[in-house]
């Protein structure tokens, strides 16, 4: 019985208790997943959140929403969407980036630790065939793992046909893709064009891809190994990014900097070819710190105060201002999180902390500016703003989404960075104490 099997792997899988979102497309594997899901959740404890996003792709996304909408209420289960609008015309890559990106947003605002997915068997075998014929390198050829980052697939041991069972024994109504039947898509190929007829002359050849898998992850472990290994790596890793300290690498042989650099990028979720990777190996080669290359899928790789980080880069663009009035209150901008309360100004303030003191004048928390400057709290002169991240060594990549608080359009604080002189609070009097927090 499938609901036996996966509570099975569920229970066998590093699921942490608590809030955790399931993306739901609608379709019949989402929708099969969700229920296997709250049958199971009692085992590991979980607090389900139902997402789902709307792409603005096809007609009729807008109905289908509606009807995982009444699905989560039927399970009397929370329910978060967002619509992308990205029109017909968006390609696979941008719907996949920006779908991934909102999960993640959203698992962080709602608390949860973990994004459940319905990617299952019939899908690795397909993404291992695609990457062969991409020419992927043996990394690549491991395909999709049950847990990477905060992303969990449970279902990836199932077959497509016994999913389907479930859903037609269990009753469940889900929508069909039409994209998914559209040979246009190599994906839709590779399922209704390549795979049966190489199935009717090579009946096996399912379990030959999964064993090339299996051997290919097996590599790509013992890979993750050797840079947990390496002596002054320095390996670091963020959420959506990991870096190095790039003088480590020059010390390798190019072939080794460079199986390094694969595998590095490959522990957060980028895939690299060979061109990508000789991109990663020539920002290495010229030093200049702050620069960057595309990678492709919205990943990139930076050079920056002496250390390589390959990250992924925000599609979304910076959150609206708002303003901070009144007291005691919380606030969120992006991924960044602000508490505030009235409290007794002391009489010194951290230049570069978390927590700042301000008049009771309102707050606005917004992005900055290019050539918006303020004066350091203990400094001299004004500052240009991104003078201050330069001081504290905050690479190029993380400034776009950085707030800062203004008064009166003069630039107050930015949170971690740099406090301004202006308008402070004298010692003792009553002041607007201001905590932030990057989620």
């Amino acid at each position: 019985m499938l609901l036996e099997r996966f509570q099975a792997n569920l229970k066998a899988l590093p699921v942490p208790p608590g809030r955790a979102l399931v993306a739901v497309s609608g379709g019949p594997d989402s929708v099969v997943l969700l229920d296997l899901l709250v049958h199971s959740r009692d085992l590991v404890g979980l607090e389900l959140i139902v997402a789902h996003v709307d792409h603005g792709i096809q007609p009729d996304t807008a109905m289908v929403a509606e009807q995982v909408r009444w699905l989560a209420a039927s399970y009397d289960l929370p329910f978060e969407t967002a619509q992308l609008a990205l029109g017909a015309a968006a390609g696979e890559t941008l719907a996949r980036a920006r779908r991934y990106a909102w999960l993640e947003a959203t698992r962080a605002r709602t608390g949860a630790a973990v994004i459940f997915t319905a990617h299952h068997a019939d899908d690795q075998i397909e993404t291992v065939l695609m990457r062969v014929l991409a020419g992927s390198g043996p990394a690549g050829l491991a395909g999709m793992e049950p847990v990477r980052g905060s992303l969990i697939r449970p279902l990836l041991p199932f077959q497509r046909g016994e999913i389907l069972r479930y859903l037609s024994e269990a009753g469940l109504d889900a929508w069909l893709d039409p994209a998914n039947a559209d040979s246009r898509h190599l994906r839709s190929w590779v399922r209704t064009e390549l795979l049966p007829p190489l199935r009717r002359r090579l009946p096996e050849v399912d379990s030959k891809i999964q064993r090339l898998s299996s051997h290919a992850a097996r590599d790509r472990r013992a890979w993750d190994a050797v840079l947990d290994a390496l002596p002054n790596l320095d390996v670091r890793t963020e959420r959506g990014e990991i870096s190095v300290a790039a003088s480590s690498l020059a010390d390798y042989d190019s072939a080794l900097t460079q199986a390094v650099i694969v595998a590095l990028a490959r522990r957060v979720g980028c895939q690299l070819g060979p061109a990508r990777t000789s991109r990663v190996f020539s920002l290495l080669a010229r030093g200049l710190s702050g620069n960057r290359v595309p990678l492709g899928e919205l990943w990139a790789a930076e050079l920056a105060f002496g250390r390589l980080r390959i990250y992924s880069e925000d599609p979304e663009p910076a959150p609206q201002p708002w303003s901070i009035e009144g007291s005691p209150g919380r606030g969120a901008w992006g991924q960044w999180r602000f508490r505030w309360e009235r409290a007794t100004a002391p009489r010194l303030q951290d230049r570069s902390g978390m927590s700042a003191w301000f008049t009771l004048d309102p707050l606005t928390v917004r992005a900055w500016s290019p050539g918006e400057r303020l004066k350091p709290l203990g400094g001299s002169g004004r500052r240009l703003v991104v003078r201050c991240f330069q001081e504290v060594r905050v690479p190029r990549s993380h400034r776009a989404k950085w707030p800062v608080l203004t008064q009166r359009e003069d630039v107050m604080w930015i949170p971690g960075v740099c406090r301004s002189d202006a308008r402070l609070p004298s010692e003792g009097s009553e002041a607007l104490r201001v905590d932030a927090e990057y989620a």
